[in-house]
């Protein structure tokens, strides 16, 4: 637990804290108007502190602090470093999904169109989130039958410079030619700008001017051009028709509908631009710190807004006022470089809206509450009869297992799977190169688990190690598992006792053959009954560990296989080599080819088709 400090060593200044456990992971951020008097609030005896926030402050030991300037600077050094250290007691957006966006790579000569679920390109342009990409597909096909902008990749795009001849895009007037410099770039400057300025929601001036034109021509009876307008029209008016009218043509502004208990919150956002319902997204937020209903609904806005890709509006509508309302409208303004407002809809289609963003969100937290109550009391059911059987000395949250794999010494790898809270955690997962050069898992197991301890006390005494590196391998797991019988959890013991981690990471062994659990220095198993929800979790990640394990093998066999062989083949670069696998499928099916069928590859040049039939059959170049 933290000590106490002098109170008057803080400063009465705006910034940002940061609360650190025992080993310099940083666990909480906050932000305050008056560090000294926000920070005083958390010597309070524990006893009167929320459950959330005495259990922060008990697995504290140290509190820094960074000052700034004014409460804008304030929120924005917490989010910064809300994102860079990611701290377990903070309240965090999870989405269960990436939203797909349509970009306009602004950035390049000659933009094109592009969907996307990584909006993180500096330069593009983004529109969106939708929540299908099926919706946004349909609606850009129907675009550019008016504005074609280009689609294709860059490499399509230099391929057909190259050649000097367009793709089939332009000849079903789907693409402009920029390729060959059919269009004029100022041409195709308005091309893009025209398509912009539709998916902002401004298109009723392009409706009438096609309306107009096509009118023109029919008049002139030029029936063919008219023709053309006429599809161009119906196809910009079937896209427009996909947007729902809810308000007036100069309506911007973002809808925030919320629903929420005390350990989640559903966030569902209705996107209004030109007075069309252009995008919705909806994501599920972890409440792990103490917040009041208006604090949660400052911290929502920061997250969903700060590294937005798409346009920020003018107005945001929620369903109460947040205390700081002024700070947040400041720092909105400086995102978006204009001014941002926040408040409350009483009546109209507005109030409309946020009933309806409110229903959404509600309808999709009843969802989501009923998925989590089974999934997250079986988790629990699991974790606690495995702390019991096993008599650990604290809660297992965070359980990793090891597992080896080799063909015959070769290869050797070893895997490192993470679970917490019940759950995998893919991006803790490691696997290690092992430099055992025969069949022996025993020592396998000692340099893995050797390699692992040796970092986790790395990260935690190295002072000068980032934060962020450090995460990789910093957390100790609250017990180990090893794949394996008593010869490898003897090799794990031993590294734990090297490292001085043998009375602080439990460590035990799950047998394949009756699925039994051993412990250091005791001979007989610990016998978990077979229907028990904690055998089956211990099971799970021991599985996975040795799928994880498997999988890298066989990337470094195949590797391997491929290389030796065909890598000294003189005159067979990788392109060739490539190739050649694509087409007979493996080096098995390659050896049955004939000298003359190599040879007489269309392709490939008859002496490297020679040299490559004398390699695979060990013959004399």
């Amino acid at each position: 637990m933290i000590n106490r400090i002098d109170l008057g060593t803080i400063p009465d200044s705006p910034g940002s804290y940061q609360f650190k456990d025992q080993d310099g992971r940083v666990i909480y951020v906050g932000k305050a108007k008056s560090l000294r008097s926000r920070l005083q609030n958390y010597f309070a005896p524990i006893e009167s502190l929320h459950p959330r926030v005495a259990a922060m402050v008990t697995a504290a030991v140290d509190v820094e602090w960074i000052t700034v300037s004014n409460d804008v600077e304030a929120l924005m050094l917490e989010f910064s470093l809300i994102k860079k250290f990611r701290p377990r007691f903070n309240v965090r957006l999870r989405d269960d999904k990436s939203y797909p966006y349509l970009m306009v790579t602004a950035d390049q000569l000659w933009p094109r169109a592009v969907i996307t679920r990584s909006p993180h390109r500096k330069g593009a342009r983004y529109f969106g989130p939708y929540p299908h990409t099926y919706a946004i597909r349909e609606t850009l096909d129907l675009l550019i039958r008016t504005f074609p902008i280009r689609t294709c990749s860059d490499s399509k795009f230099q391929r057909a410079a190259k050649v000097k001849k367009p793709c089939l895009l332009y000849h079903i007037e789907r693409c402009s030619g920029p390729c060959v410099n059919l269009v004029s770039d100022r041409e195709y400057a308005e091309i893009v700008s025209n398509f912009e300025s539709i998916l902002k929601g401004n298109s009723k001036s392009f409706v009438d001017r096609l309306r107009a034109d096509m009118t023109k021509a029919a008049s002139e009876l030029d029936f063919e051009s008219a023709a053309r307008l006429r599809d161009r029209l119906g196809a910009l008016e079937r896209a427009v028709e996909r947007q729902e009218m809810v308000g007036n043509p100069n309506d911007n502004f973002d809808v925030i509908g919320l629903c929420f208990d005390e350990l989640e919150c559903q966030v569902d956002v209705l996107v209004v631009r030109a007075g069309r319902v252009s995008g919705r997204r909806s994501t599920t937020v972890d409440r792990v710190e103490e917040l009041s209903e208006d604090e949660l609904l400052e911290v929502l806005i920061e997250q969903l807004y700060f590294d937005s890709p798409a346009e920020l509006p003018k107005e945001l509508i929620v369903p109460f006022v947040p205390t700081n309302t002024e700070i947040i409208e400041d720092w909105l303004c400086e995102l978006r470089g204009n001014l941002v407002s926040i408040r409350v809809a009483r009546r109209g289609h507005k109030k409309a809206l946020l009933d309806r963003a409110n229903a959404n969100a509600s309808e999709s937290f009843r969802r989501h509450r009923l998925k989590r109550a089974s999934d997250h009391n079986a988790r629990s059911r699991a974790l606690t009869a495995l702390a019991d059987e096993l008599s650990l000395p604290i809660f297992p949250l965070r359980i990793e297992c090891y597992d080896m794999s080799h063909l015959s010494g070769t290869n050797y790898v070893g895997s490192m799977v993470v679970m917490e809270d019940g759950l995998p955690k893919k991006s803790e997962y490691r696997r290690f190169k092992v430099s055992i050069e025969q069949n022996d898992d025993f020592a396998a197991m000692y340099e893995v688990l050797t390699r692992r301890l040796r970092r986790l006390n790395d990260a935690n005494d190295d002072a000068m190690v980032d934060d962020s590196k450090r995460a990789r391998f910093s957390y100790p797991p609250s017990l180990m598992v090893i794949d394996g019988g008593k010869g490898q959890l003897s090799m794990a013991y031993k590294a734990l006792c090297e490292a001085g981690l043998q009375d602080e990471i439990p460590v035990i062994s799950l047998a394949k053959k009756f699925e039994e659990v051993y412990r250091p220095n005791e001979s007989e198993p610990i016998r978990i009954p077979r229907t028990s929800e904690s055998l089956f979790l211990l099971q799970s990640i021991r599985d996975e560990a040795h799928r994880f394990a498997i999988s890298f093998h066989r990337q470094l066999r195949d590797k391997e296989m491929t290389q030796s062989i065909l890598d000294d083949v003189r005159g067979l670069g990788p392109i060739r080599k490539k190739r050649l696998l694509n087409e007979y499928g493996s080096i098995k099916k390659l050896r049955t080819a004939s000298l003359e069928e190599l040879s007489n590859l269309r392709w490939l040049p008859g002496e490297v088709g020679a040299a490559v039939y004398s390699t695979l059959h060990d013959l004399p170049s």
